[in-house]
């Protein structure tokens, strides 16, 4: 009954999703660098008080703001805190994207080359 139990939790433990990837600012923002986007500018509330930081990109025709969490909760919290401070009449979903413990806040919905890109150096 105990070899049972535990060839049951190795199997389980086998079968769990894998864990999440924590992106990095400075690993993202050396990457971001060799793109042909232009880093800088000033960070909105949320994103100055990041536990992992903040970073403004601008591509051709748009920017947006790189929000980094310690972890997913602190991201998940990020999110939740553009949805609170949106204005009611801005379509905050259209502009917000949010990939492991990265929130995106977009100026303008984003293109999917620019996705691509941008989430291409989340490293």
């Amino acid at each position: 009954m105990i070899v049972t139990g535990v060839l049951l939790a190795v199997v389980l433990a086998g079968c769990g999703g894998s864990s999440p990837h924590i992106y990095s600012l400075e690993k993202t923002k050396a990457c971001l660098q060799k793109q042909p986007v232009r880093l800088g500018g000033p960070l909105d509330f949320v994103a100055s008080t990041a536990p992992g930081g903040a970073l403004k990109v601008h591509t051709n025709d748009n920017f947006l703001t790189i929000v980094f969490g310690k972890d997913v909760a602190d991201a998940n919290n990020i999110n939740a805190a553009y949805h609170h401070f949106a204005a009611a009449n801005v379509g905050v979903d259209d502009v917000l994207h949010q990939d492991e413990n990265v929130v995106m806040l977009w100026h303008n919905h984003w293109s999917q080359d620019e996705l691509d890109m941008i989430g291409g150096c989340l490293k």
